[in-house]
């Protein structure tokens, strides 16, 4: 008999069906015993009765994340017992047959406890099966989905950016370095600047997901050094405000995705659908400075982001808020300057919920004032002469930007910590185990 997934036992009731998966939970009731199983597409109450001899004999040892399949008739519930609103809350299982498939070793706790953040990601690989790991994961599933959505809808074009890179777009100082071929040093790719550049130069509006890395020493809640960016760059731009056009539709469709699709989730997670105002609120950083009464700096620290976006739902019901014009000195070498004010840049960042989620920028497309903003910062040219050709072979006005999907998936449940929204997360002291205990 061929397996019924859970999801579909509503349409099979009085029927005899086989599924397989785990055992969520288990418990007896005088001689009979109830247990929930789960699988891929939802769970069910499932019910072994005295009257099914064998079955009962067999289900004496099983426990909790055992794996099994199972055959049975799918009957309504009585009415007293039916949960309205759960899923499969009107039916249960009478199990009339038990194929053990696989046996769990004693657990380390109970799936779903409260465990500190450590415990949650030294044991990954169970508590990815909890309900919060399943939401999380969910959730971002469609964040992703969504950015491609909405690009596919804007004419960009997907590719697929390169990890190991011959030069790092921010100068190498913050990149691993891997050993290559002929005595030759690489590096992972920090960014896929230069090849989303090169790709506007063929294509004009490209997107990529890649998986980046920083070598930067962090050990706070905002910091991963393995993560997964959502990227475009377009060509034949104005200024930097076309792609903050398109990047805010993007971020729209996420949002839009994500309630439509995960309302429960939102509602496990205790959060409230983000404010998405018609326009999101604008400021240069300068400006920025000035509502919080702060000196003026080269950058928001993480206070300050979360004050501005205070600032923003109080004055403009909105939970993202678009910050302008960082300072050349501090912006990537490849940032166009304000034409009105060359000691700023027409760059940006979009902020949701008090995190920075997302960086762009126009960038300079003329080759012989690239190549000058480069030897300012200290490059040697002749290193980056592959990247460099996209300019000299012309090159139209273009910009881009790059959003962080572990922190968008963080700010959307907000979450505490990005490493909770990062499936596999590597950082200062952790490759899957933790580097020092």
């Amino acid at each position: 008999m061929e397996r019924t997934y859970i999801k579909d036992l509503k349409d099979h009731k009085g029927e005899e069906v086989v599924i397989a998966g785990w055992v969520d939970v288990r418990r007896d009731q005088g001689k009979m015993v109830f247990m929930n199983m789960r699988d891929m597409s939802g769970k069910v109450q499932c019910v072994v009765l005295p009257s099914h001899a064998e079955a009962l004999e067999e289900v004496k040892e099983i426990r909790t994340e055992w794996v099994l399949s199972l055959k049975g008739i799918v009957n309504e519930r009585p009415e007293k017992n039916r949960n309205a609103g759960v899923q499969n809350g009107d039916i249960e299982l009478e199990v009339t047959n038990i194929e053990v498939l696989s046996k769990a070793q004693e657990l380390p706790f109970e799936l779903g406890t409260e465990v500190n953040l450590d415990t949650y990601l030294d044991y990954l690989p169970f508590t990815l099966r909890s309900q919060k790991g399943q939401d999380i994961f969910r959730v971002q599933e469609t964040i992703i989905q969504a950015f491609r959505e909405a690009l596919k809808k804007e004419e960009f074009v997907e590719f697929q950016a390169p990890a190991i890179v011959g030069g790092d777009a921010e100068g190498g100082a913050t990149a691993f370095k891997v050993d290559y071929y002929y005595d030759k040093t690489a590096f992972l790719a920090t960014s896929p600047q230069f090849y989303k550049q090169i790709m506007a130069g063929a294509y004009e509006r490209v997107f990529t997901t890649p998986k980046i890395f920083r070598g930067e020493k962090h050990a706070t809640t905002r910091h991963l050094s393995e993560l997964t960016q959502m990227d475009f760059e377009m060509a034949f731009i104005k200024s930097h405000l076309d792609v903050m056009n398109v990047l805010e539709r993007v971020v729209k469709n996420m949002v839009a995705r994500v309630v439509e699709k995960h309302g429960e989730v939102l509602k496990r997670f205790n959060v409230v659908t983000p404010l998405v105002p018609e326009k999101f609120p604008i400021l240069r950083l300068t400006e920025a400075q000035k509502v919080l009464g702060i000196a003026e700096e080269p950058d928001l620290d993480p206070e300050g982001e979360k004050k501005i976006c205070e600032w923003a739902k109080k004055e403009h019901d909105s939970d993202f808020i678009f910050i302008t014009h960082f300072p050349t000195a501090k912006r990537a070498w490849y940032s166009f300057d304000d034409p009105e004010n060359p000691e700023y840049t027409l760059s940006f960042d979009l902020l949701f919920r008090g995190l920075e989620i997302n960086s762009g920028s126009q960038r300079i497309h003329d080759y012989e004032y690239l190549v000058k903003k480069m030897k300012e910062r200290g490059l040697d040219p002749e290193k980056f002469e592959f990247y460099l050709q996209t300019f000299k072979y012309g090159m139209p006005p273009h910009g881009g930007c790059s959003t962080g999907l572990e922190r968008m998936t963080a700010r959307m449940l907000e979450l505490s910590n990005v490493k909770e929204a990062a499936l596999f997360p590597r950082d200062l002291n952790r490759i899957d185990n933790r580097l020092s205990q």
